[in-house]
This record gives structure tokens, sequence and C-alpha cells, in this order.
């Protein structure tokens, strides 16, 4: 029988990469966690962990563990929420979003599902999909509005994820350019036609993408600002900074801008709904009504 309690000391190792920083989110002794690991590879005839001199890292054994961790402490965390909302006779619900989705697919859906479970006590959580995606699975989120680049989508069916993804939309990147620029008034423009443009990036995420899909169009991309919010690099085009590639959910209405569609290949963004794939407690009903109103 594998320990419940050597599972999590596990788990806090495998999160930290380092016994003594797990020892100190348990507020154990260093020595302590050592002895929990030792003890559970002792019971299971496996190594769970590499030590080495650049912390700990897990064996495939530790990596099976960890995610059954995972699963048990979701399980858990559902258990209590719903113990919790028998106690206080409310229904919680729990919703992470990023920004730009949330601001402009979530309200009309929130709307809608407020009037339809007038029971339910929202909370609505702004959290970009690698801080969503772990929230839902470990059970502290019921559902995650989240997106991703190109590429598989963050769960695919029989994977180990222990979340399903149900896509939304496509959301395709625009060049944002001044009212002025020559390309403007263009229905679509290719990216190779803006080689020799400075660019601005609204968010980190899309760096590897620019530089992929400049690459594929023949020119390496001269960045002048790498931002984090997508409303200030368009206000930066607005100032004549450069040109930037924002997502169309993401675009806003700004006096002496315009948004102009790429040719194809085109990088896009893929919004979905994250949902957990096992832990189907009292709140279901409300992730499948969510889900209803955002597909429309």
């Amino acid at each position: 029988m594998i320990d419940v309690q050597r599972l999590r000391v596990l788990r806090e190792v495998a999160r930290h990469g380092s016994f003594n920083r797990a020892a100190a989110t348990l507020r154990f002794t260093p020595s302590a966690v050592s002895q929990q690991i030792a003890a559970l590879e002792r019971g299971l005839g496996l190594p769970v962990v590499e030590r080495s001199t650049r912390g700990v890292t897990l064996t495939a054994a530790g990596r099976t563990l960890v995610e059954t961790a995972d699963a048990i402490a979701a399980e858990l965390a559902d258990a209590q929420e719903r113990l919790d909302r028998l106690s206080r006779q409310s229904a919680r619900f729990t919703v992470a979003a990023f920004a730009s989705g949330g601001r402009r697919l979530l309200p009309a859906a929130l709307a809608a599902f407020s009037a339809r479970h007038p029971e339910a006590e929202l909370t609505i959580l702004e959290r970009e999909p690698e801080e969503s995606l772990p929230l839902v699975r470990e059970g502290r989120a019921d559902l995650a509005l989240a997106y991703h680049f190109d590429g598989p989508p963050p769960a695919r069916p029989g994977d180990r994820s222990g979340l399903d993804w149900t896509p939304l939309a496509a959301d395709p990147l625009q060049v944002v350019l001044p009212a002025g620029h020559p390309h403007a008034g263009r229905a679509a423009v290719h990216l190779a036609e803006l080689a020799g443009e400075r660019w601005v990036l609204g968010c980190l995420k899309t760096a590897g993408l620019m530089d992929r899909y400049a690459a594929l169009a023949g020119f390496e991309p001269r960045v002048c600002c790498a931002a984090t919010d997508y409303g200030f690099a368009q206000s930066l085009v607005g100032a004549g900074v450069g040109v930037a590639l924002i997502p169309s959910v993401a675009l806003g209405d700004t006096p002496g801008l315009v948004a102009v569609p790429l040719e194809p290949p085109a990088p896009a963004r893929h919004i979905g709904v994250a949902t957990p794939r096992r832990h189907r407690g009292a709140s279901q009903p409300y992730v499948e009504s969510l889900l209803e109103l955002l597909r429309g």
C-alpha cells in the first residue's frame, strides 16, 4: 500500500526540485523529507528521484506517482468543495480566464449563466493558460477559458493531462498599423511585405511565433519592444514606435490604428475551454451550462 503522506511529500519535491524547498513548504526538516522519500522507494523497490548537485529530478516511477498524487489531491479538493457547499448551502463555481478572452467572450455568457443559475456563487480568476490549466487539474477552478498557439491543444483524448479540451474559436493574429501606413487600406497583407518594419510584441509568448513565421516569410524581425499587454503594444503602434501582431480578440478600438488580416501562412491563437476529465462533482451542471453558453 502506497502511503498518501509520502505521495504528498514527493509531490512537493517534484514541484520545487529540491528537498530543502519542499521541506520549507511542508514545514518539515530536510532530513524528514529525505526519510519519507527513502521509505517510499523502499516500499516500491524502485527509485523515484535522482539526486544531483543541480537538484532533484523524478524518475519514470516518480513521474507516475506524482500524476497519481495530483489526481488524489484533485479528488480531495473536490470532496472538500462539496462538503463546504453542504455546510454553506450555496454553490460555488470558479472560472479562470485570460484577460482578452475574458473581456470579449465571458461577459455575455456569464450574464446568461447568472440568470439561469442565480444560486451559483461565481468567482472569476484572471489567469494565463500556464496558470489556469493547473488550477482546473488540481480542482481549484471548475473551468478555464484558455488558448494555445499553433500546434496540438493542451489536452487530447486519452492523454495524461487530466483535462478535456473543448475548442471554441480560431483567433487569427492581425497586423496593427498606423492609419497612414502604405498597407493600411489593404484587405490582407503578406508578412513578407512587412520585412522592413520594426515590431512591437504584445505578449512575450508570441516571440517564438513571430520568429517562426518571419523565417517562413524570409526575414528576421527587428523587435523594438517586447510588452506584456496587447493594449500597451497598440498604444506604441499609435505612437509610431513600430507595428504589431495582435490576436483579433485582443484588438482595441483605437483611433488612428488599422488592423489588417495576414495572408496565409498566418499565425493564430486557438481559444477553448479546459474542464476536469475525471473529477465530475457538484459543479458539473454549471460546467455544462457555461460551456453551452460559450459555444453559442
